[in-house]
């Protein structure tokens, strides 16, 4: 049985559960709910929870093994003399049986050897799925058939489904922990086996970047300069642009929506502004390498001054233009929070509108303003797109925002774009980049937690 219909199926008995617990729950009651320690609903919860929670259990751990298993199994039946082959040679050939099971294109020739492995594979797979249907729906229904059988008047049946769920959201909440714990080791590992080979002072402080290592003794063009701060430098200079951009219109914006503009106004003018962060970023990216950037280089050429195809005004414009939103929403839900006591002391004492947001409503905002300019840092730290089309590939060190420069996020894309050796410096060089890019954004985001978690407790 394939696997989503053994999920249907799965469910189908749940249901069934479900109805059966309720109407179990109903009968030992006698009719009179108040008989009950629990809802009946909370019997059928039950009932189907443990119809359902143990088997889809078991089945996502034999999925997640069951081709390293039967992989195992058929390469342990494999002839002497192809299994010595080595390992890159025995993958290939997994790849293949692989492939003739499925039905698709092999690399080479098909052998009966490897035809009899297919046929091995695809057997033990039909056998494992037999095997694991009837295991399945045995477990639901003798699971939920013991269940049925045990409930009881007294039984707390509410307490036990909310500590089944409880347990649910501890594990989807450890999930999310546990992945970023393994986001952040995969990148640490492979960077310390970067830093084994480049030293990390020539990497933090270095000033040339070309990571073009050499595969052959005479290869010329492959320097092997592994210097980041012109990556630094360029990713400083485009976020600065853009942040230069977007505070100024994002705060004006959330000041004008939050304080002056009508019900009618803001009901429309706020959801508007907030499109531009729903329009992908390779679409700004267009925008900006069509649009933007040669019209600065005609404005350039106009006024007598040498600015680049490509260049890092051109990005950062266009990236300032993408962060508005972000600015704009977050400080109007900020100035919305300030508490409206404030507001009408102003006007009591005889301040005038400007006056209150210029004296009271924009410094008591000030901690939350400055937390989503941080998270905004971060999104114009982080971007990739628009850098790419606009602003080049060149990892030049100039404070010149007329030239063409790069950054972080654009390295880590071309160096693992293709195919790459993970032992090359280039290749674990992307890893590098990643590191310093995760902890940079990582200390924004908690300085900026920190500054709107501490406005949080002055004022609500």
């Amino acid at each position: 049985m394939q696997t989503h219909t053994l999920v249907i199926v799965l469910l189908i008995f749940s249901s069934l559960a479900y109805y059966l617990g309720k109407k179990r729950a109903f009968k030992v009651a006698q009719g009179k709910i108040r008989n009950l320690h629990s809802l009946p609903s909370y019997y059928g919860l039950y009932a189907a929870m443990w119809c359902s929670l143990p088997a889809l259990l078991i089945l996502f751990l034999w999925k997640s093994f069951e081709s390293t298993i039967i992989t195992n199994l058929v390469v342990a039946d494999l002839p002497a003399e192809i299994r010595a082959q080595g390992a890159d040679r025995l993958n290939l050939i997994v790849n293949d049986i692989k492939n003739l099971v499925q039905g698709n294109i092999t690399s080479g020739q098909i052998d009966t050897t490897l035809s009899a492995a297919a046929e091995h594979y695809a057997n033990l797979q039909a056998s494992g799925d037999a095997a694991l249907t009837v295991l399945l729906l045995s477990l639901a229904v003798g699971a939920s058939a013991m269940v049925l059988m045990r409930i009881k008047a007294h039984q707390r049946a509410r307490n036990a489904v909310e500590n089944i769920l409880q347990g649910l959201l501890v594990i989807c909440s450890s999930i999310a922990i546990l992945t970023t714990i393994g986001i952040l080791l995969s990148v640490l590992f492979e960077s310390i086996r970067f830093f084994q080979t480049v030293p990390v002072s020539e990497f933090l402080f270095g000033l040339e970047w070309s990571p073009q290592t050499a595969i052959r003794a005479d290869q010329v063009g492959s320097s092997g300069a592994f210097g980041a701060v012109p990556l630094f430098a360029g990713t400083l200079l485009i976020s600065f642009i853009a942040m230069v951009v977007a505070v100024p219109i994002g705060l004006m914006s959330a000041i004008y929506l939050s304080e002056y503009a009508g019900p009618k106004v803001r009901a429309t003018a706020k959801p508007l502004l907030e499109i531009l962060a729903g329009i992908p970023t390779v679409v700004y990216g267009f925008f900006a390498a069509l649009i933007v950037a040669p019209f600065i280089r005609n404005m350039g050429v106009s006024l007598g001054l040498d600015v680049a195809s490509e260049s890092a005004l051109a990005a950062g414009l266009v990236m300032g233009i993408m962060i508005i939103p972000f600015v704009s929403s977050l400080s109007d839900d900020v100035i919305n929070a300030v508490p409206q006591a404030l507001r009408d002391g102003a006007y009591g004492l005889g301040a005038t509108q400007s006056e209150t947001i210029r004296k009271v409503i924009f410094p008591a905002a000030l901690p939350g303003i400055v937390g989503g300019i941080l998270l905004a840092v971060s999104r114009a730290i982080g971007e990739t797109m628009i850098v790419v089309m606009a602003a080049g590939l060149s990892a030049n060190l100039t404070a010149n925002p007329l030239q063409a420069v790069t950054t972080v996020t654009v390295q880590i894309v071309t160096l693992l774009t293709g195919d790459q050796e993970f032992d090359s410096p280039k290749t674990l060089a992307a890893f590098a980049l990643g590191l310093i890019l995760f902890v940079v954004t990582l200390i924004l985001n908690v300085i900026a937690l920190t500054v709107v978690r501490k406005y949080r407790e002055q004022y609500e």
